[in-house]
């Protein structure tokens, strides 16, 4: 005898409520057309096939219930969910559309929408979804997650830190989002947050919960070793002997990944760089993402590179870079043009005597003023500003873009960057440095009356604006033998998708250095700043000289805290920049010339750099 409709939808409602998804299903064989028309019905109906994975049959039920209530936005976002998880993506992104045009501020429907598009590796897409689902719930945990996901992804640090904020006090997470949160914390810094989300990760039932211990397990090694906790690493590392990694089945490739790539970094951190090939190229072996894969021939060319066998080295930084720029390409494909220039710089230069037409403003003088370091990255500007925050009259802040940030604003107000700094008046400037302050405040609170190192090597390409609001400051311009320097940049896994496009090729490097050095001479020339030139050459050959050299330029009264650096990199533990092994190693001479072991390559734009190799004083 049939079940009367209402009595079957209620009887379906309790299956569902009681967590008994197939007994739904079940009862749903009973079902005449007539009931198969009914809403409550269809709902539970797809919800139980959505639960035991028919993904298929749930599409169709979802479509059915979305046309019979075409106005009900929840229906629509149903039959996405269904459509993204049977692998029907277009499909999945149309309902969402038609849901968001039904219920326009529905969070939910916004992080539904930035998951499809994070599935399509639609980065930039995805980060705004989810952006306008934390936007509108601000409580949203999941979405703040995996919005801090995409914002670490496309490079955004402002935004990642933002949806990071409070994380520590979140609820338990699942494993998996536990690893994804506890690395991002750990690039901002807070190894305690991340080790907390370790801590608190809700595992999944046996055997899954195994393979989750050996890569949070992997993970606590590599941020111990990041933080320069090398004992504490060593500890994590015992409990992931090879023979554990060689035990997990076949489809725990992650799993096996991460604990092998756990190994090769401290053997290569110990020195033993046989040890260390070998890991890395278990862990390429497991590799089954870009971001792993990348890591892996990353770490696999700086073995290579130690054990003295260059042409290797150089084989696997070509799979490092084409698999980062399959990364890169879905987030910024316009850089992947082959005249792009990947640098942000300014859309004008500025005119030779544009300071004479600048309104006379009142500026802080050099002393509350920041001391900037710049230079092009990997020219030694980690080793400097160590060096200044080992001083106690000095705090350095790691790398922050403020500056870059201020210039973006007077875009946003519609300020054409740098012709407007002519008519910026002192309300106007007074705001953006306060603006500035603020966010160096957030990040160092307790600055008081030590004077701020900020250090950031692309501020090279922002002098206008420094000038502009600190015209008294102290600039310091890192200088290195610009091959060692692309050499160096070309074995660093940079997360900003701009800098895999740069370094993705020497030829690419070479115009991106000759770009920057172009426009930072122009711009010294126009608007003759107070410059240092601080070459890393001289400071491994004459370190109490350059030491005595700086203390002089910054008016340091006594100097001698400088070089104790090493030291204090040591008691600092995290820095954020790639060279956060070597400051705590001292000064020596093994990064000098190593180039040359790299020749052959470098040959075909050898032509693009000689001229400012030959102007920087450097031998070819």
């Amino acid at each position: 005898m049939p079940i009367p409709t209402m009595d079957l939808a209620r009887a379906m409602a309790m299956a569902w409520n009681a967590g008994e998804a197939d007994q739904v299903i079940a009862l749903a064989e009973h079902a005449t057309p007539t009931d198969m028309e009914n809403e409550g019905v269809l709902m539970f109906l797809g919800l139980a096939q959505q639960a035991a994975g028919q993904h298929p049959q749930s599409v169709s039920t979802f479509r059915r219930l979305a046309q019979r209530h075409p106005g009900v936005s929840a229906y629509w976002n149903n039959l996405a969910l269904a459509c993204r998880q049977a692998g029907d993506l277009p499909a999945g992104e149309q309902a969402l559309h038609t849901a968001l045009a039904l219920a326009p501020d529905d969070a939910e429907v916004h992080y539904n929408l930035g998951l499809l598009y994070i599935q399509q590796q639609r980065w930039l897409l995805a980060r705004q979804s989810l952006l306008d689902a934390t936007q509108r719930a601000p409580a949203f945990i999941e979405a703040r997650l995996q919005a801090a996901w995409a914002c670490h992804v496309c490079g955004d640090n402002t935004g990642q830190q933002a949806m990071l904020c409070g994380a520590i006090d979140w609820p338990p997470q699942p494993a998996e989002q536990a690893l994804v949160l506890a690395a991002m914390l750990s690039v901002q810094g807070d190894l305690d947050a991340a080790l907390h989300t370790l801590d608190q990760a809700r595992l999944p039932a046996e055997p899954a919960a195994g393979i989750m211990r050996v890569r949070i397990a992997a993970l606590r090694t590599l941020l111990y070793e990041r933080n320069n906790r090398l004992d504490a690493a060593q500890c994590e590392l015992r409990q992931l002997p090879p023979t554990v990694l060689d035990a997990l089945p076949a489809h725990a490739r992650h799993a096996r990944a991460d604990g092998w790539r756990a190994h090769a970094v401290l053997a290569l951190r110990t020195g033993d760089c046989d040890a260390a090939e070998a890991a890395y190229q278990r862990a390429l072996d497991f590799a089954d993402d870009h971001e792993s894969r990348a890591s892996a021939a990353f770490g696999l060319a700086s073995a290579r590179d130690r054990q003295g066998r260059p042409a290797q080295a150089w084989q696997a930084l070509l799979t490092a870079h084409a698999t980062q720029l399959e990364t890169a390409g879905n987030i910024v494909p316009e850089l992947l043009a082959p005249d792009s220039q990947p640098l942000q710089v300014a859309p004008d230069v500025i005119e030779r005597d544009a300071r004479t037409h600048w309104k006379p403003l009142h500026s802080p003088d050099s002393r509350h003023s920041p001391v900037f370091v710049v230079g092009f990255p990997r020219s030694g500007t980690t080793l400097l500003e160590q060096m200044l925050d080992a001083h106690p009259d000095f705090r350095s802040m790691d790398e922050r873009s403020y500056i870059h940030d201020l210039i973006e604003a007077m875009a946003l107000a519609g300020q054409r960057y740098p012709a407007a700094l002519t008519d910026l008046t002192q309300r106007d400037a007074d705001q953006l440095r306060a603006i500035y302050w603020r966010q160096v405040e957030h990040v160092l609170p307790d600055l008081a009356g030590r004077r701020l190192v900020d250090k950031n090597p692309l501020n090279m390409l922002c002098l206008p604006m420094i000038m502009r609001l600190f015209p008294q400051a102290r600039i310091i311009l890192c200088l290195r033998h610009p091959c060692d320097v692309l050499l160096s940049c070309s074995m660093q896994p940079f997360r900003s998708p701009a800098f895999m496009v740069l370094c993705s090729s020497l030829e690419r490097l070479a115009r991106g250095y000759v770009h920057a050095f172009t426009q930072w001479h122009h711009d010294i020339e126009a608007l003759a700043p107070h410059v240092l030139a601080w070459r890393y050459e001289s400071v491994v050959d004459q370190f109490d000289q350059q030491v005595a050299r700086l203390g002089q330029f910054l008016d340091i009264a006594d100097a001698s805290p400088l070089t104790r650096f090493a030291e204090h990199a040591r008691r600092k533990r995290y820095i954020s920049t790639p060279s956060y092994a070597q400051v705590t190693e001292g000064v020596h001479r093994q990064a000098v010339g190593r180039w040359q072991n790299y020749r052959k390559q470098f040959e075909p734009v050898l032509p693009v750099l000689k001229p400012w190799i030959e102007r920087l004083g450097y031998p070819l």
